[in-house]
């Protein structure tokens, strides 16, 4: 037999070292947090912030966040259940919805901190890539870096959806123009058109055409929660255009209403004393019988 050399032996188990908890679990990329949350020493205690954007099936999450020794801080956040509140009213995961949510945590920080009124944004949506510049007499702009967790950063992506709007709402997100839909590699150049298109649900609208001429049963399945609602796809971009204008005219959280202790009604059954518990398995032999006649 040949000699086999043993790789992992007693002094390999004494050396090694145990990943962090969140890496174990697939949950943090630490190569990436440690670049985004590293500050220079010469700005001194002075926060790095991140725009956090999380996907759930049912759910966007924006958040504006900094680290801190104890954890992460979190400064300002904003859901795409939020908006039904401006008048979004199905389609809550898609790229317009992702839009309007970075929309929204961009506005509300900004009023937060008082630069809402210096720092409009872009209210004018072209589809072209623009950044916040500072203005003279003034603060700078509010500067965040895109966090896309566990995302892959592909052309056209939810994430910077997302992105867009924050940047389009006045934060300062250092970004280009290559990963947005429209983008041509080969070209190295952006369509505007097709990005204003995304950001109004103009794809959406087109595929609602088109299946409900290809497969009307299809059609009647997938958008059966726009149907309900009477969204039909010429209704998309007025919808989107008018929740834009909500959010810019109120961005703040609403809290919801909290049902008290006393409102919540219990639902836990009566046990059965011995009688009824017998009683119950004499029924259920009884009915046996019966249906083995």
């Amino acid at each position: 037999m040949p000699f086999v050399k043993l790789q992992k032996n007693k002094a390999y188990f004494k050396r090694y070292q145990v990943k962090y908890r969140r890496r174990r679990e697939g949950k943090t990329d630490y190569y990436a947090r440690k670049r985004l949350i590293t500050q220079a020493k010469n700005k001194y205690n002075s926060p790095k912030y991140r725009l956090v954007v999380r996907f759930t099936n049912t759910d966007i999450i924006c958040q504006i966040v900094y680290a801190k020794i104890q954890g992460d801080v979190v400064l300002a956040s904003a859901y795409s259940h939020e908006l039904p509140r401006y008048g979004v009213k199905v389609g809550l995961t898609n790229w317009a919805a992702a839009y309007a949510t970075g929309l929204l945590v961009a506005r509300r920080v900004l009023a937060q901190l008082g630069l809402a009124d210096k720092y409009q944004g872009f209210p004018e949506i072209d589809g072209s890539v623009q950044e916040v510049e500072a203005i003279e007499d003034g603060p700078r702009p509010f500067k965040a870096f895109l966090d896309i967790g566990l995302k892959r950063a592909t052309t056209g992506a939810k994430v910077f959806a997302a992105m867009k709007g924050a940047s389009d709402g006045g934060i300062f997100v250092p970004h280009s123009d290559r990963r947005f839909p429209g983008y041509d590699a080969e070209a190295k150049s952006l369509d505007a058109e097709t990005l204003r298109n995304y950001i109004y649900g103009g794809h959406i609208a087109e595929y609602m055409r088109t299946l409900k001429e290809e497969d009307e049963d299809r059609f009647k399945a997938q958008f059966s929660r726009f149907i309900k609602a009477g969204v039909a796809a010429d209704d998309l971009e007025e919808m989107y255009a008018a929740a834009h204008k909500a959010i810019r005219a109120d961005p703040a959280a609403k809290p919801t209403e909290k049902k008290t202790a006393a409102e919540y009604t219990r639902r836990r059954q009566t046990p059965l004393n011995a009688k009824q518990r017998k009683d119950r398995v004499r029924q259920k032999i009884e009915s046996f019988k019966r249906s083995q006649q």
